[in-house]
């Protein structure tokens, strides 16, 4: 279970995402190889697709996944706060996260798009159902974060898991290049979600949060940092999944910074400072969770 934020602010908040424990993409193959991420860490937030949930095949494997995070991040993290992702809606009642007096706002990503990935083979009736979903609300429910999340969630909990689930190498990397690469456009369109992602982010921020100087994203799995023309920050931590890799990013009093993730000796740990952002003091360091 998710634990609620300690009433003493914590002095080093840690945040990173799209783990994707489990899938054989993912770098991580033993959640050991992250504890030295948590050393000296108050507070780890892990902003979605921490593993998949999603309905697959082996049911089994992703119960068994699901409950070796949450033992891991129990027993290694001082504290954890889970936040939902596409692939993993429902290991979370929190979507969102305000920090440092509302400064920065953390989420995962994939609301920034009616179709959750773009990108995708799903992504045509992805977007169906989720213009169905809208179309339930009205227009005054329609237009808070809170009802359209709740809509995102369930088109994300009840899409299956597809090469996710496949064991078998040769085929899952056949199933993977089906799914991500093929047909040419699809690469296209990863591309131009990448273009997008900033202004989609800052136009979020304008909506729902316009305190927000910095939004938090994963999602897309290319690290990023950089100021949009609206004058808020967009920066994406990547994943642990080949070839971008990912990033932390660590709030302390009065400073946000993004670390490169590095590999050494088969495990992750916080590399170089590659940005560094003041922050406003702020009476509550961290906020609770949206």
């Amino acid at each position: 279970m998710p634990r609620p934020f300690a009433a003493v602010p914590p002095r080093l908040l840690r945040i990173f995402s799209d783990v994707h424990y489990g899938d054989p993409a993912s770098r991580v193959r033993r959640l050991a190889q992250l504890r030295p991420l948590l050393d000296g860490v108050d507070h780890v937030v892990l902003n979605g697709d921490t593993l998949d949930t999603r309905p697959g095949r082996r049911p089994i494997y992703t119960a068994e996944c699901r409950a070796a995070v949450e033992t891991f991040f129990g027993e290694h993290s001082a504290a954890t706060t889970y936040l939902t992702g596409n692939h993993d809606p429902d290991i979370s009642p929190h979507h969102a996260l305000d920090l440092a007096g509302g400064q920065v706002f953390v989420t995962h990503g994939d609301i920034l798009w009616d179709n959750i990935v773009p990108w995708g083979r799903d992504a045509a009736p992805i977007g169906r159902r989720i213009a169905a979903g809208l179309a339930e609300l009205t227009p005054a429910a329609r237009a808070t974060l809170a009802a359209r999340f709740a809509v995102w969630r369930h088109v994300a909990a009840s899409t299956p898991q597809r090469h996710q689930s496949e064991p078998r190498g040769l085929r899952y990397l056949l199933a993977f290049l089906a799914d991500t690469l093929w047909p040419p456009l699809r690469t296209l369109r990863v591309l131009g979600a990448w273009r997008g992602e900033a202004p989609l982010a800052a136009a979020l921020a304008r909506a729902h949060r316009p305190r927000a100087k910095f939004v938090l994203l994963g999602h897309t799995h290319r690290p990023r940092a950089g100021r949009t023309v609206a004058g808020v920050t967009a920066i994406n931590t990547g994943s642990f999944c080949a070839p971008l890799g990912g990033c932390v990013v660590d709030l302390a009093p009065g400073r946000l910074a993004v670390r490169c993730v590095v590999r050494r000796g088969g495990e992750f740990r916080a590399g170089r400072i590659v940005a560094e952002f003041p922050l406003a003091e702020a009476d509550a360091f961290a906020d609770k969770p949206a």
